[in-house]
């Protein structure tokens, strides 16, 4: 049996394993077990309770109903409905839970479906906990569960999430003369977005909050981000930010309609927070995707960087490790650890909107300096997760292109953690000659993996 938790969970697609009912009711009675049990929770005798939310895809629903059926009488159930992911780790120590847990795939397409755990600290359980429900649930073939799950109302806790996000807002500060594009994907921030930030001043329009069920981040959001850029140049608006399905990351778009990822957010919160004071030993976390250029531009800055593998549960754990307060990816994932312990794409805008509004400068020019180099991302679509080690002819262009390479530029090859693919990422002064080892790593991996034709690569510009 295959690894039941990948980078981000538990991810596959509903009606297939492990998103059948069966399973799904013996995983909720296995997490109600041990989620209690992390250190962090002490009951006071008391029923725990858990928060469960979940995005707008169609499948949600049925999978919480199922969960809900295994963790039965163990746990208070608070059902807080369509919500962002980042919302619950908030509310959890909020409301003195002893853990959460959201349904949701996340960036993925309307088809899949996830479920991701959060233990009483509000931080995604550890890698030991996820062994432990891996072990148990394994061990268990079937179980009969009857009975009707009592789901307690939760929906009014969305306020105290917007409450929070709308405090973190500098008092003396307002958005008055922003004009802002949002671009909810469809998901789960499409009820939450809007009004908060008109409540800071912002003139607001609205891409992506018009849910069925089945377009959730379907050409729109943080992974397509083609329609935002459009529509920033159509009204002039200031900025544009673009929401993945469960809002826990975020994209931005400058007055010119053109993208800046989390690499450029990064630099932006990170001065920022040194002419504050909040940066804590004056260091940031960054991944092994950052770009080059980040490094180099927050070093003469007086700033260093940590560097971790891919993935915002490494982020969190080196800032948690280091007492740091700031890291992220470039794809979007920020955690601002002064006020949450994860990544929040809508506490990330709040934070950029506050520093686009201190600057009075165009979102374009905010971050002048910082020139990134060119860097392109080719996803390689995959039936099956080939050991790397095992295709020579694959391991010997990679050498061949590494030593190209070689002090001018890196590459990073992977198999994704959430989705069928292989992510070959090359950085280096020419978008050009980049963009050509990164095809040719690419081809070399599809001929010696013997990939059907069908089997497309796909390749991505940052």
């Amino acid at each position: 049996m295959e690894r039941l938790f990948g980078t981000d969970g538990i991810r596959g697609i509903p009606g297939e394993y492990p998103f059948v009912p069966s399973f799904l009711r013996v995983l909720g009675a296995i997490a109600a077990k041990f989620l209690p049990r992390e250190k962090s929770f002490s009951p006071n005798g008391t029923v725990p309770k858990i928060l469960i939310g979940r995005d707008t895809r169609a499948s949600g629903p049925s999978i919480l109903k199922n969960l809900a059926l295994g963790i039965g009488a163990q746990m208070r159930m608070i059902d807080c409905g369509v919500i962002p992911t980042p919302a619950i780790s908030y509310l959890v120590p909020h409301l003195k839970a002893a853990g959460g847990i959201v349904i949701s795939a996340s960036h993925n397409p309307a088809e899949f479906n996830g479920i991701k755990f959060f233990d009483s600290r509000g931080l995604k359980i550890s890698l030991e906990l996820e062994q432990k429900i891996e072990k148990a649930v394994k061990g268990i073939s079937s179980r009969k569960f009857s009975g009707k799950p009592v789901l307690e109302d939760g929906s009014k806790y969305e306020r105290d999430y917007a409450d929070f996000l709308k405090s973190i807002f500098p008092p003396a500060l307002d958005l008055s003369n922003i004009a802002l594009v949002l671009d909810c994907a469809n998901g789960a921030s499409y009820k939450i977005a809007r009004p908060l930030f008109e409540s800071l001043g912002a003139k607001v329009h609205c891409l992506g909050v018009s849910p069925n069920g089945y377009n959730i981040n379907r050409g729109c959001g943080a992974l397509e981000t083609g329609p935002l850029r459009t529509a920033v140049s159509a009204l002039k608006a200031d900025i544009g930010i673009a929401f993945d399905g469960d809002a826990d990351r975020a994209v931005f778009c400058d007055e010119k309609g053109d993208i800046k990822d989390g690499d450029f957010v990064l630099g932006v919160a990170a001065l920022r927070m040194q002419k504050c004071g909040f940066l804590k030993k004056q260091s940031v976390v960054l991944t092994t995707m950052s770009n080059v250029a980040l490094e180099q531009f927050l070093s003469k800055r007086g700033i260093s960087t940590l560097s971790v593998g891919v993935g915002d549960r490494h982020v969190t754990q080196a800032l948690e490790n280091n007492d740091l307060s700031l890291g992220g990816e470039p794809s979007g994932h920020i955690v601002f650890r002064r006020f949450l312990r994860t990544g929040d794409g809508m506490l990330t805008a709040v934070e950029t909107l506050a520093a686009l509004a201190e600057s009075q400068k165009p979102f374009s020019k905010i971050l002048q300096d910082f020139k990134p180099f060119p860097q392109v991302i080719e996803n390689v679509k995959v039936s099956s997760r080939i050991p790397l080690e095992s295709l020579p002819h694959f391991q010997e262009e990679l050498r061949k292109q590494e030593l190209a390479l070689k002090g001018r530029g890196r590459l990073f090859v992977r198999y994704s953690g959430t989705e069928p693919l292989l992510r070959i990422m090359v950085e280096g002064p020419k978008l050009n000659w980049v963009r050509e080892i990164a095809r040719n790593i690419a081809a070399a991996y599809r001929r010696e993996a013997d990939l059907s034709p069908r089997e497309k690569i796909h390749g991505q510009k940052k």
